[in-house]
């Protein structure tokens, strides 16, 4: 099941919200979440909930025993235990096949990789676990008694198949003592429609265009259309993931949980440090906090600190060389910038340092995109101009002129340019009121993307793979 569905808006949801606020229990609240939240994972698949259950199972039991035998050698076995099993099952479904594939094209073997579906969201609530786990070990949160409420904690659909990745410590308060607040909710609620309407209304738009331009023999691709394509690429994977945290945020808000960000106007950045600074929050903090620093930081080994995240940022992502190549890149850019690009680019005009990361950016999304090396040298010769390809299409003409002002909206919708407005109107108008004036915003982009969920079926979620 997915935010952006009918059955989730008009049944799933609401039922929901019904059960949770029938009786203001928190143990009967908590109940009605994670019964909610697991028939919302097994709507996909429910053989993976074993999996779900059986690594909760183990992380709270050895949180517990951490705490139980902290200073002693038991605790750092008890995380090594934990580590183990969480990031097994990691690699078991979803790497398993990758090394299989790599091994039969290196040695020539002809083994039969085994044939394991990914479980949805394995890759997100697998680093939820870890970072719970050597947060107790650390002593900077205490581990959790009640095995309901720490089930809770990792299966709450409202990020469970696709982020942010949220932290025990960011929302320990709320797990065991919340309250409802009707400004908050509100709030919840208008951040969900505002996510909803950049998922079906930008999301999906970009992604029937980029199938246009990029899902087709590289023979047939002109230059001009494979940057139209690969810039609508550009706006459809940051549509597509922001507003999926935009509707995970707003529904923790509905129930009294409050999520880190996990976006920040990523294409506003002047540099690649900045952009992930912005972009996909949760997971380069994640990987800062939990391997860059321990692996000894900016201190010791910074380089080959840094290529370690980046490479392991690239795998996250997918069990795929391109997407190796892609963290790779970025890490790459990074050490650049801060051996000697990032002096030159704060003394540089904005717009020249702003290009320059949105070329960087654009064509990282390149390698993001094709996971078949050989398409992706083809598709890269040909952004250059390689010969024998048009330099544009009438096909490309009037994909552009047909969505001329729909691109031009998006471009805007990048940009802060709706913050900068509700702050101005913070300044002249009473809160109350510019609570009204965002919900009937929120009322208006909410009916449009019902009549776009009604009258299209494309409606694809890039991030379901990760």
């Amino acid at each position: 099941m997915v935010f952006a569905s009918l059955v989730f808006i008009f049944v799933f949801l609401p039922l929901n919200l019904c059960l949770y606020f029938l009786s203001g229990n928190q143990t009967y609240r908590n109940l009605i979440l994670v019964v909610f939240s697991l028939f919302f994972y097994a709507w996909g698949e429910p053989v993976w909930i074993v999996v779900l259950l059986f690594s909760t199972a183990v992380d709270f039991v050895n949180a517990v025993l951490i705490e139980q035998y902290r200073r002693t050698w038991l605790s750092k076995a008890f995380v090594a235990l934990s580590l183990v099993v969480n990031l097994g099952l990691l690699f078991l479904f979803k790497y398993t096949g990758f090394i299989y594939e790599n091994i039969n094209e290196v040695f020539g073997f002809g083994l039969a990789p085994p044939s394991f579906a990914l479980p949805i969201g394995i890759s997100f609530y697998t680093f939820q676990a870890i970072s719970y786990i050597v947060d107790v070990y650390r002593g900077e949160v205490r581990a959790q008694t009640s095995y309901l409420k720490f089930l809770m904690f990792i299966s709450l659909y409202h990020q469970l198949v696709a982020g942010p990745i949220v932290r025990y410590v960011h929302i320990e308060r709320e797990i065991n003592h919340r309250t409802f607040d009707i400004v908050g909710a509100s709030r919840g609620i208008i951040r969900f429609c505002m996510g909803l309407f950049k998922k079906v209304y930008f999301a999906n738009a970009a992604g029937e265009i980029v199938a246009q331009f990029l899902d087709v023999d590289p023979a047939s691709m002109s230059v001009g259309g494979s940057w139209l394509g690969l810039l609508m690429f550009t706006l459809q994977i940051y549509f597509d993931f922001s507003g999926y945290s935009d509707m995970a945020i707003g529904l923790g808000w509905i129930f009294g949980f409050h999520y880190h960000e996990n976006f920040n106007y990523p294409y506003t950045s002047r540099s690649a440090t900045e952009f992930w600074r912005r972009w996909h929050i949760s997971l380069g903090s994640f990987f800062r906090d939990y391997v860059y620093i321990p692996l000894g930081g900016n201190r010791t080994n910074a380089t080959f600190n840094l290529l370690i995240v980046w490479f392991l940022t690239g795998l996250w992502h997918g069990a795929s060389w391109n997407f190796i190549l892609w963290g790779l890149y970025f890490g790459l850019l990074i050490w650049i910038e801060r051996a000697f690009l990032q002096r030159a680019l704060d003394y540089l005009p904005g717009f020249i340092s702003h290009a320059y990361l949105l070329f960087a950016v654009v064509f990282g999304w390149a390698i993001f995109y094709f996971t078949d090396l050989g398409k992706l040298a083809a598709f890269t010769s040909i952004l250059f101009g390689s010969a024998g390809h048009e330099l544009w299409t009438f096909q490309a003409t009037d994909a552009l002129t047909g969505n001329l002002w729909w691109m031009i909206l998006a471009v805007i919708c990048c940009m802060p340019v709706y913050r900068f407005v509700l702050d101005r109107a913070a300044r002249r108008f009473a809160p109350d009121y510019l609570l009204w004036v965002q919900g009937l915003i929120a009322l208006l982009v909410f009916v449009i993307s019902v009549v776009l969920l009604v009258g299209k079926s494309y409606n694809p979620f890039l991030y379901f793979r990760f």
